[in-house]
């Protein structure tokens, strides 16, 4: 790998450690409105408040929004993530939050599998162990409940792994323009949100409106890094760097809440970070003298 591959693996990096962050605030203002509104409201007006962004973007870049290269792909990707917001959301509702990110946590493993079978993406044995290594921090830090186990488990489960596959099918179609992507995952998720109004609606007020506005503008940045960076990076060296989402997470918890920071929380993030520096090793000794 030459000097610029790698620079252009690490404004992958980069862009995607940015992804996670806004993830991290997308999760949590997700959290807050499912309690009381029905996901699909959600997805329906989180399109409304990406649309603001978006379509002046796409005004601006000229960007040819009927690319029809890959379509089945490209539908199939609006209909993993869609269900993946479905079911995260969902089994928020009966499973504590930790719980959930448990199972998405395991997304790293999935995403790296799929990469290899699917991509032919070479994964060497060390880039497996910095997955596990990290897969073993977040288990540390989250210390999952007994609850792990209930109905909501299948439904967690099948998310992180729509989640795998999204993210797999988006460094396929690193060809086609990272706007077109993004913007066509939230007029599909959307128009699929829009079909259940009439099934589960619930009048917001102004205050939560502009919270369902701003997801949406959180959840279009998160995707727009996510997007930019599967198309520099490959997905299997990006995978271990989902588990940062925990770092986000403490780091949140104790600007906003000023929570501690625990004996195992602390020995699951560096497990987290240890495992990132395993891969940016692995990344360098790939460049030759």
């Amino acid at each position: 790998m030459t000097e610029a591959a790698l620079a252009s693996r690490r404004r992958g990096v980069v862009f995607y450690l940015l992804a996670i962050f806004f993830f991290a605030l997308n999760d949590a203002l997700g959290k807050w409105l499912v309690a009381d509104y029905a996901v699909g409201q959600l997805l329906a007006l989180r399109a409304v408040g990406a649309a603001f962004v978006l379509a002046p973007m796409a005004w601006r870049l000229k960007v040819d929004l009927t690319d029809r290269r890959q379509l089945l792909l490209q539908v199939a990707r609006v209909l993993f993530m869609a269900l993946d917001t479905f079911c995260f959301y969902y089994s928020t509702r009966t499973m504590p939050l930790a719980d959930v990110m448990t199972f998405y946590m395991a997304a790293p493993i999935i995403i790296t599998a799929l990469s290899a079978a699917l991509l032919g993406e070479e994964v060497e044995p060390l880039r497996w162990g910095a997955i596990v290594i990290g897969f073993v921090g977040v288990v540390i830090a989250l210390k999952p409940s007994a609850q792990i186990l209930s109905t909501a488990s299948p439904l967690a489960l099948l998310g992180a792994t729509m989640y795998g596959f999204s993210q797999t099918i988006t460094r396929a179609l690193r060809g086609v323009h990272w706007l077109h992507l993004v913007v066509w995952q939230f007029g599909g998720a959307g128009l699929i949100g829009a079909a259940t109004l009439p099934f589960a609606f619930v009048a917001p007020g102004p205050f939560d409106l502009m919270l369902m506005f701003l997801l949406g503008v959180v959840a279009m940045i998160c995707f727009v890094f996510m997007t930019k960076a599967l198309a520099l990076t490959p997905a299997s060296v990006l995978a271990p760097f989902q588990y940062t989402a925990i770092l986000w997470a403490t780091a949140l918890g104790w600007l906003i809440w000023r929570d501690g920071l625990s004996l195992p929380v602390a020995a699951g993030n560096a497990l987290i970070i240890m495992s990132g520096l395993v891969v940016l090793s692995a990344e360098r000794r790939r460049v030759p003298a």
